[in-house]
């Protein structure tokens, strides 16, 4: 058994090197279709492929002083289609790729089960686990994502807002994610990763 997953097999491995004290905000990202190229249960290395500009969004939060963490459903391994030595194969290529680059990640979260569980977006059990792990500011905090999942996950934390992201699937569920702006919870549209940062960085958030 890998070592970071938990008691409820959940993936939960952290990276950063000074922890929040309960001030710091998070920049929470999906993985498929937000950092990489969408692929139908990314599980082979070699199918690996950041997205124009990802690493440069995430090295501006770094720079910004925001925590960055991936929260990912990985519903294959649930399914049997890989496991999570596939899974620890591909995140490494990822964060290599992104270190290659500049850019750190603070904290990957991943949950195999389907179809329901606390953890599994759109709960937000993976949110809750690395704002204890981390100290995270919740309510200061933004989510990116490409389905409306990720968003309801970030309101359901208690989040400030989330963006959806014109990759991966955003365009099929965009209807679907602005429907959730509400007076608590901020929704944007951005067509990438790239252009969600500079939406947060310019408003001064998160």
């Amino acid at each position: 058994m890998p070592t970071f997953l938990d008691a409820d097999d959940i993936w939960c491995q952290v990276f950063a090197e000074r922890l929040g004290d309960g001030s710091r905000p998070a920049l929470f990202l999906d993985r498929d279709g937000v950092i990489v190229e969408e692929v139908l249960y990314l599980h082979r290395v070699k199918e690996v492929a950041l997205l124009p500009g990802a690493a440069e969004a995430i090295a501006a939060a770094n720079q910004r002083g925001w925590l960055v963490v991936v929260v990912t459903n990985q519903a294959g391994i649930a399914h049997g289609y890989y496991g999570w030595k596939e899974f620890e194969a591909v995140q490494e290529a990822i964060l290599f790729e992104l270190g290659r680059l500049g850019a750190r990640i603070d904290a990957v979260l991943a949950c195999p089960h389907h179809p329901a569980h606390p953890a599994r977006k759109p709960q937000p059990g993976m949110l809750l686990r690395a704002a204890e792990a981390l100290s995270i500011d919740l309510p200061r905090s933004w989510i990116v994502g490409d389905k409306a999942s990720d968003l309801l996950a970030g309101r359901a934390a208690g989040l400030k807002g989330g963006i959806l992201v014109m990759t991966g699937h955003g365009p099929a569920h965009q209807e679907a994610a602005t429907a959730l702006r509400a007076p608590e919870f901020d929704v944007r549209v951005a067509s990438a990763i790239g252009e969600a940062v500079k939406l947060l960085i310019s408003s001064e958030a998160p």
